[in-house]
């Protein structure tokens, strides 16, 4: 199982490289990068592309590493003896299984996400060490052993909100997504909007690029969010000359929502924009 990208995913070599590596040792990938550079959408190309069936977990700032493993409910079960049911006398019933559970007796090898694991309780990385370097687990209630009969091919995605622990990082493969140089951007461009104008696409990604480079900038727009735009300014059919007039004193772009996401960076573009119509500035 090699992975070479898919007809809608533009993976760079050295992503290939990472992916392929981690899947021959079978260790987790960490990926990190900026938000909106793909790292959610790899691990579902990854997913189709080997035809494996897709498990995610999606970590918030209350997830506990326990609950990737199982969730004894003995609220439900109390509840249930005081009715009289007889669900009771099977503790089963009231187990719920974990997604890491799940990867691990899934009849098919499955991708596992675990998405933005950053955005989780510092310890949460080092609770799930033991269960990623065995791929087992102890069943407390039952008093079984959960064991994946294959390791499955785990994705890890990080933001870099918070550092993980080294000893997390020494059982993962990790491969930090580069932002999009003008040559891949525009390759991805070209998987989402075949056949679109190729002076429109020029002149929006010199915009773009330039509104990252602003200093000060407090969120840069993304991939994504260019993808958006450009959906926007296709919709709106807008005239390539308001693209291309370049007038410094409307420093902030058309449809700018798309690609300014707070009220500070807007307010920046603003001040850029009454810098430019100052006389002699």
């Amino acid at each position: 199982m090699r992975f070479e990208g898919t007809d809608n995913y533009v993976a760079t070599d050295d992503l290939k490289v990472a992916v392929n590596a981690a899947t021959k040792l079978r260790r987790p990938l960490l990926v990190k990068g900026e938000p909106g550079t793909g790292k959610t959408v790899l691990a579902q190309e990854i997913a189709t592309a080997l035809g494996a069936p897709l498990i995610e977990w999606n970590i918030k700032s209350t997830t506990k590493a326990h609950q990737g493993l199982y969730e004894y409910d003995a609220v439900a079960r109390l509840r249930d003896s005081q009715l009289g049911d007889e669900r009771v006398h099977d503790i089963k019933n009231y187990i719920k299984k974990g997604k890491l559970w799940e990867a691990f007796t899934a009849p098919q090898l499955p991708v596992l996400l675990i998405d933005e694991i950053d955005k989780a309780d510092i310890e949460f990385p080092n609770d799930l060490l033991q269960e990623l370097d065995r791929m087992e687990f102890f069943v407390y209630e039952t008093q079984e052993t959960v064991k994946a009969v294959e390791r499955p091919i785990v994705i890890i995605t990080s933001n870099n909100e918070k550092e993980l622990p080294d000893a997390f990082l020494r059982r993962c493969f990790f491969h930090y997504i580069k932002f999009p140089d003008r040559a891949t951007m525009q390759s991805i461009i070209d998987v989402h909007f075949p056949g679109i104008q190729k002076m429109l696409v020029s002149k929006a990604m010199d915009i773009f690029y330039e509104v990252r480079d602003v200093p000060g900038l407090k969120k840069k727009p993304s991939t994504s969010e260019l993808l958006d735009w450009l959906k926007l300014l296709l919709h709106e059919d807008m005239p390539l000359d308001v693209l291309q007039s370049r007038d410094p004193t409307k420093a902030i772009p058309p449809l700018h929502g798309a690609l300014l996401k707070n009220e500070q960076d807007i307010m920046l573009f603003e001040r850029l924009a009454f810098m430019a119509r100052r006389p002699n500035s």
